[in-house]
């Protein structure tokens, strides 16, 4: 019985190392997409393409904080994308 405990623990952490492993590696493909790559893939899929010049740097700033919420992006997503826009 406690051979199977022991066997069945192992087995739970070597799922938990390679699923933090994976989700590493995914942040790392984040990290290096472009704010405007960020806006395609999450911005894009659900509005059309507004001009950056429809909303001051201040407004993209607002929009940015206010989206992120609802698209479940990180920080770092969203400061990406909201310096895209404000450029």
């Amino acid at each position: 019985m406690k051979k199977t405990i022991i066997i069945i623990v192992a087995i739970f952490n070597n799922l938990l190392l390679i699923t933090a492993m994976y989700s590493c590696q995914v942040s790392h493909k984040v990290i290096s997409k472009s704010g405007v790559q960020l806006w395609a893939e999450n911005c894009q899929r659900c509005h059309n393409t507004p001009s950056s010049a429809s909303f001051s740097p201040e407004q993209w700033e607002t929009i940015g904080m206010h989206m992120q919420t609802r698209s479940l992006i990180t920080n770092e997503e969203r400061n990406k994308i909201v310096e895209f826009l404000k450029q």
